[in-house]
């Protein structure tokens, strides 16, 4: 009877096992604790991000975030951040429009993901894995580490402190530090390599993606090889056998039903397959699409813009741009939108600058508006004002003008439209939207559509 008893219990206790994980779940495992000497704070990281996110922006043609394959980028990621312990860093996703294979993140949380990759990733677990690897670099501040590390082998130590106190971005230009998508940044060691992979794995996991489809991924573009993986192994290098490393780490995970692949994967990953994507030479060269090229790799053709458009929420404003154009800048500071190829080396051919001028000690619109145009003119040579008038904007009195000058294009002179608008604190919000004379009046439905979508804030 007892024997009865006790094979009965054992059973019950089997039962129960078998469905506590299923009632409540598999646990996640944790990730490591970040160790290590960094001389940049949190916030550092997250500054000198958007400022390397602005260069990108400049250097690398990305997709509207209302693009549907974006849309599905930031999805996706959204759901590994979930995984993540809180607080952790403002992680935005980008897709670059670009064919070769590969993927970066940026100090503070700006992970940008290359076309070429989403068409060669064969399920989502596998894109999640390759995402989960560059967020991973940025959980353990890989970026800055390696830049610490430099510029302590390259400026006395007395003289650190000093540097970053007069500013991140100054002290690292100073430092001879390389901003923008082939910066210093991207460069890591075989060991930090291998970190990510395991804390890859591990986000991998507790979002409920295997973690050896990472280890796959790697492996298939081993097989594949050619000059569209050359640049990911330059800037993932090899650390070993990464599937047994892999295995290894996940050992003594509980066991658990893995995703592989999804219908919104096969729906983006479709979409990116019709999307055409440039060679790193073209974007090197801006010569992207089949537009020919000026000086400074400015287009010499008129760009087109999308009847699409996408919207833009500044904090001192919101406006409509086409959404195959471009914003550079950030949602705190001037921002330029402009379609590829419209901008190079900090000039502008086609395109729209935004910006604010200080009040101006109680004047009136007239004179601030007219201290704009002296400022404009002494910083821009040959810039001169053509025309003025008054100007309403979704119920604010501005005013227009009309401006000549030279553009960077050789040989062709610029027509740039001045729209200046007053805010409540007695500065100018202003917009300028610029392009070749010749070319402005097949551009200007487009400016007129973004100028009736401007509000201030």
């Amino acid at each position: 009877m007892k024997d009865r008893t006790l094979k009965r219990y054992v059973a019950t206790l089997m039962l129960a096992l078998l469905v506590v994980p299923q009632l409540f779940g598999v646990a996640e495992v944790p990730l490591p604790a970040v160790t290590g000497w960094d001389m940049f704070s949190p916030e550092q990281d997250i500054q000198l991000g958007q400022q390397n996110a602005a260069e990108v922006r400049k250097q690398m043609p990305i997709l509207p975030d209302s693009n549907p394959v974006s849309q599905y980028v930031q999805q996706l990621g959204a759901k590994l951040v979930a995984t993540m312990p809180k607080p952790t860093w403002p992680y935005k996703f980008h897709v670059v429009q670009q064919k070769d294979i590969n993927a970066f993140a940026l100090p503070g949380g700006n992970v940008f993901v290359n076309l070429g990759t989403i068409q060669a990733a064969q399920n989502e677990a596998q894109l999640a894995g390759v995402m989960a690897h560059e967020m991973s670099h940025v959980y353990e501040r890989h970026s800055t580490k390696q830049a610490s590390k430099q510029m302590a082998a390259q400026i006395p130590l007395g003289v650190l402190g000093a540097l970053l106190g007069g500013g991140v971005a100054g002290s690292l230009a100073r430092a001879g530090l390389q901003f923008g998508a082939g910066s210093i940044f991207l460069k890591y060691s075989r060991d930090m390599e291998s970190q990510a992979d395991a804390v890859g794995a591990r986000i991998m996991y507790n979002a409920g993606y295997d973690p050896v489809q990472l280890a796959n991924f790697f492996q298939m573009l081993e097989k594949q090889g050619g000059a569209q993986t050359s640049q990911f192994f330059s800037d993932h290098p090899n650390p070993g056998n990464r599937e047994e490393a892999i295995k290894k780490e996940i050992a003594d995970f509980p066991p658990k039903n893995f995703i592989e692949n999804s219908p919104a994967f096969e729906k983006a990953h479709q979409e990116a397959m019709g999307i055409k994507a440039y060679s790193a030479q073209q974007i090197q060269q801006h010569a992207w699409g089949a537009q020919s090229t000026g000086d400074n790799g400015i287009s010499a053709a008129v760009p087109a813009a999308s009847s699409a458009f996408t919207t833009l929420n500044h904090s001192a404003f919101d406006i409509s741009y086409p959404e195959d154009w471009h914003v550079y800048g950030d949602t705190n500071s001037a921002v330029t939108i402009a379609p590829q190829g419209g901008v190079s080396q900090n000039a502008v051919a086609y395109g729209v600058i935004i910006n604010g001028s200080d009040s101006q000690n109680g004047n009136s619109l007239d004179q601030s508006t007219q201290q704009l145009v002296s400022s404009l003119e002494q910083s821009n040579p040959g810039l001169k004002q053509i025309s003025d008038s008054n100007i309403t904007v979704n119920g604010v009195k501005g005013k227009s003008i009309d401006l000549a000058g030279n553009s960077p294009i050789q040989g062709q002179r610029e027509r740039d439209w001045l729209v200046a608008l007053p805010r409540s604190d007695g500065s100018l919000l202003y917009a300028v939207f610029i392009a070749p004379d010749k070319d402005f009046p097949q551009l200007r439905p487009t400016y007129e559509r973004m100028l009736r979508s401007w509000k201030i804030k």
